[in-house]
């Protein structure tokens, strides 16, 4: 499913016009991101959690050349699916 797949589902389900929903999730979609990058945690009960996550520096090898190289340290953002989400897979 893509961004304009969604706006669909959306606006049919919450009753809403497609530009309103395409606001919604934008909304939504930034408000998430704000928070990440202000290194707070996104809860969404039933749904799951969004985070970052830091990964340190480390050694890896180029696979071309077999050469050693340093991978620099990054943070990550990470989403771990609540129970509902999770059983609903299943």
């Amino acid at each position: 499913m893509n961004k304009t797949e969604l706006i669909e589902k959306i606006a049919a389900g919450a009753g809403l016009t497609k530009a309103d929903s395409k606001k919604a999730l934008d909304a939504a979609v930034a408000a998430i991101k704000d928070a990440l990058v202000a290194g707070d945690k996104v809860a969404l009960v039933g749904f799951g959690t969004f985070s970052v996550n830091e990964r340190p520096a480390r050694e890896g090898i180029n696979p071309a050349t077999k050469e050693k190289i340093q991978i620099a340290a990054k943070k990550v953002a990470k989403f771990k699916a609540g129970a509902e989400l999770a059983d609903a897979i299943k």
